[in-house]
């Protein structure tokens, strides 16, 4: 029952580990060499707090799936858990007064608005499916973290690279 069996996760939950705080420290990097810059938009310093977020997500799924004996009770209210304070937060950050007047509506939703509600939905779909032990359970988390470190790398380099020209 691998969809549903945490230990046989604990080697995709150490990677994600990695590869998330790895991202997150470069994120702070491209931050801080372009703080003053950020600093000029209004928009830009919660779009940086966005793809904190989006990288932090999958750093958290990884600290709960390796949590050792645990029940999948508990792993898929976790799961559930992260789910609902994630879409909390990130859709507080990207409702659409913080939508950049370089924003198209339609770069907005899908760059932003539509990779959040993708993680959510993903990681409810998860939460849920591992309680109750049928529908996936814990493959559901490989495309949130996929979305969410997709979508983090690209508001990193919008805030490194795009924010210079």
């Amino acid at each position: 029952m691998g969809g549903y069996d945490a230990a046989q996760w604990s080697d995709f939950a150490v990677a994600v580990a990695g590869a998330a705080a790895a991202l997150s420290g470069l994120l702070f990097v491209a931050v801080s060499i372009n703080i003053q810059r950020i600093l000029s938009f209004p928009q830009l310093p919660i779009r940086a707090a966005q793809t904190l977020v989006m990288l932090v997500i999958p750093l958290v799924i990884s600290v709960v799936v390796l949590v050792p004996a645990q029940s999948r009770a508990a792993l898929g209210g976790e799961l559930i858990g992260i789910a609902v304070a994630g879409a909390g937060l990130l859709g507080w950050m990207n409702r659409p007064s913080t939508r950049s007047a370089e924003e198209t509506t339609a770069t907005w939703a899908v760059a932003r608005f539509g990779p959040s509600l993708a993680i959510a939905v993903l990681l409810l779909v998860a939460g849920v499916t591992v309680q109750a032990q049928t529908g996936g359970g814990l493959y559901w988390i490989a495309p949130a973290v996929l979305v969410a470190l997709l979508s983090g790398l690209g508001n990193a380099w919008v805030l490194l690279v795009e924010i210079l020209r």
